[in-house]
């Protein structure tokens, strides 16, 4: 099956749908630096302003995917619909509209989907799409419910011209920041690149929240992280003090003590931040970090300066997200061309993950972050090995479809 990409930045939406097993014939961002990253990584990429693409330029294709830019709606910005950016859902729909993919893929920030102040964009894309023949699904998901490490929700739109619109199941397991990042090592390390030097002080007027790992301790917007927990979005301003915060030492050991805790219990009990002193242990987020935190492969090589970098991890789509849409888009489209779905989309069973299956996903997943990104290779008597384990695993957990 094959799909086209726009608004590709780095390639995050990419390497989700390649890895769903489409063949990715055309892909285009206005950003050089982006652009870089993604030849680096995915493969050719059309550096222009979507405005000068046209319908001809994309090769025939079953789906077109991509995120137009989403600052304009973000309640992480000024939520203003009329900054230039918010423009791009529109070219988004003139290219669906000129090229009539059997299925597309529009993703943006949950609130253009939740706030009423979008009602009438939304309602104008939504009968722009209608009108072009689409069917259309419509949901705010959260990445961490799909196996990514992180608390991000995100608007996605599916189209169809033939109906079958499918959704990616939620998932049973949520992965952590510890289970993400706890083996990277120390910040500077090979595994561990692309130390942040934003300093850390305590804020002057402090905005408490019932959790340690909301409000406002801190300068700036990075808020302390729960390490046993999904990490709050990374965002594209991440990069300087509004990156995220990591306690080193209960990073390394559990037991360690809980500065942050202690300091919010005792502002809770009157206590002032006047001359707080932050310990070293406190830390920002390494670029690796934040693309361990995106589920971007652990090889993927990323192009141009640190705050680009930075930048275009927090705008990605996280590529584990987008391989479970894709892997919904793709089970839509065997439904239409009445083609057998793929393993994890079987039609014949209802799956309910057994240890064995878990086993396999674990396996294949770890492939695909830690052997080559585009192509990982997998050693075929570890993965017969684990599908004889599956094979005996589903003969008690598969219940035949009626």
């Amino acid at each position: 099956m094959k799909a086209a990409s726009l608004f590709s930045g780095g390639g995050g939406m990419d390497i989700g749908f390649h890895h769903a097993g489409f063949e990715i014939v055309f892909a285009n961002d206005i950003d050089p630096e982006s652009c870089k990253t993604y030849e680096k990584n995915i493969g050719p990429i059309i550096c222009c302003d979507i405005a000068d693409v046209k319908a001809s330029d994309i090769p025939d294709c079953d789906v077109i995917f991509g995120g137009p830019p989403c600052q304009g709606f973000s309640i992480a910005g000024k939520m203003d619909p009329d900054d230039p950016r918010s423009q791009m859902i529109w070219e988004f729909l003139r290219v669906i509209k000129e090229k009539k993919p059997m299925m597309f893929v529009m993703e943006n920030v949950a609130s253009l989907l939740q706030l009423e102040k979008f009602k009438d964009i939304r309602n104008k894309l939504i009968d722009g799409f209608t009108e072009a023949g689409y069917e259309l699904e419509c949901r705010v998901l959260n990445a961490k419910d799909y196996r990514v490490p992180q608390s991000r929700k995100r608007t996605i739109i599916i189209g169809s011209l033939c109906g079958h619109i499918n959704f990616p199941p939620i998932e049973k397991v949520v992965p952590t920041v510890r289970d993400a990042i706890g083996e990277m090592g120390e910040p500077g390390r090979k595994m561990n690149y692309g130390v942040c030097k934003a300093k850390i002080t305590v804020a002057k007027k402090p905005v408490l929240r019932s959790s340690p790992y909301a409000g406002m301790l801190f300068n700036g917007s990075g808020r302390p992280l729960d390490l046993d927990a999904p990490a709050p979005t990374i965002t594209a301003s991440t990069g300087g003090n509004k990156t995220h915060i990591v306690d080193q030492n209960m990073l390394l050991d559990r037991e360690a003590f809980d500065w942050v805790s202690d300091y919010h219990e005792k502002l809770q009990q009157g206590n002032t931040s006047k001359g707080v002193e932050v310990p070293d242990h406190l830390r920002r987020l390494t670029v690796a970090e934040c693309a361990c935190l995106q589920t971007f492969p652990y090889n993927f090589e990323f192009y141009g300066s640190q705050s680009s970098v930075y930048h275009q991890i927090g705008n990605a789509v996280p590529p584990q997200l987008a391989w479970c849409i894709a892997l919904a888009v793709q089970k839509s489209l065997c439904e239409i061309k009445n083609l057998s779905t793929n393993f994890f989309w079987s039609n014949q069973i209802k799956v309910d993950f057994s240890l064995e299956e878990y086993i396999l996903y674990e396996f294949l997943m770890d492939a695909m972050r830690k052997e080559d990104c585009v192509n990982p290779q997998i050693d075929q008597g570890a993965l017969d090995e684990v599908m004889s384990w599956f094979d005996k695993g589903t003969s008690g957990h598969a219940e035949k479809s009626e």
